[in-house]
């Protein structure tokens, strides 16, 4: 017996959809019925994004959006409602590194790393999270209430990493603001998830893995291999679908076996 789990009549906001993990979130849940925001500040990017789903077929609408800016947060946010509607789907999933030891993160560093991955990351949960809300209380309107909040952190959230230990912390405090929201909004029918990926192979580091380094590192790995972005498709359409509704607060490693 065949399962699906169809999106259709969703609005769905992908916040770093213009390369990465973020292009692939998007156009797996466009494939899956959903209506797709691309949220980045790369347009190029994401309006070339948005020509390949709608030659699928699909529903695709560009925002421009820096997360490490309320005001654009709360700018693109509303105009994603006025322009496509409420937002039923948040795919949280801006974020960005760098590689050093402790001893060498400067200031900037630091805030670089946290302002995109904790503070953008929070104010843009909590500004869709907001009117979620408002609709769930019927003080604003919409024909869905409640809503799909999928956080994405990182085994680095779970495992302490070596050279990149800034992004471990911020990817930790991500998993911890997944278990507060949901707390404190699952009674309202707003589930708040998070998926902790391991090492990936995506545009931004496919030339590490045909290094030296990036070898050894793939010999340490559990099964001595990396993941493709699509290998998290099919934890992402569940946890943003209707079937989710008693999955609230987890934190669910899709890495391998890389945290065990």
């Amino acid at each position: 017996m065949a399962y699906s789990m169809d999106l259709s009549g969703r609005v769905a906001f992908i916040t770093g959809a213009s390369g990465g993990l973020g292009h692939q979130f998007a156009l797996t849940l466009s494939r899956a019925g959903a209506a797709v925001v691309l949220a980045s500040r790369r347009m190029e990017k994401l309006k070339d994004l948005r020509a390949q789903i709608e030659g699928e077929g699909g529903d695709a609408h560009v925002m421009e959006l820096d997360v490490t800016d309320i005001a654009s947060i709360k700018s693109a946010v509303a105009h994603a409602e006025t322009e496509i509607g409420s937002i039923d789907i948040l795919v949280n999933n801006s974020g960005v590194s760098t590689t050093q030891r402790i001893q060498d993160v400067s200031e900037d560093d630091y805030d670089y790393i946290f302002d995109t991955n904790t503070k953008g990351a929070f104010f843009v949960a909590q500004e869709v999270g907001k009117r979620m809300l408002a609709r769930a209380k019927g003080s604003a309107p919409g024909t869905y209430t409640g809503g799909r909040i999928v956080n994405i952190a990182s085994v680095a959230g779970l495992k302490a990493l070596p050279q990149i230990g800034v992004y471990c912390m911020s990817k930790a405090a991500v998993v911890h603001m997944t278990k507060a929201m949901a707390q404190e909004w699952g009674r309202f029918g707003i589930n708040v998830n998070a998926i902790c990926p391991g090492y990936i192979d995506t545009e931004i580091n496919h030339h590490h893995w045909q290094t030296e380094q990036g070898q050894k590192l793939v010999q340490m790995l559990p099964r001595k291999r990396v993941g493709q972005p699509q290998d998290l498709d099919a934890l992402l359409v569940m946890l943003c679908s209707d079937q989710s509704h008693f999955i609230n607060g987890a934190i669910i490693s899709a890495d391998d076996g890389l945290a065990v």
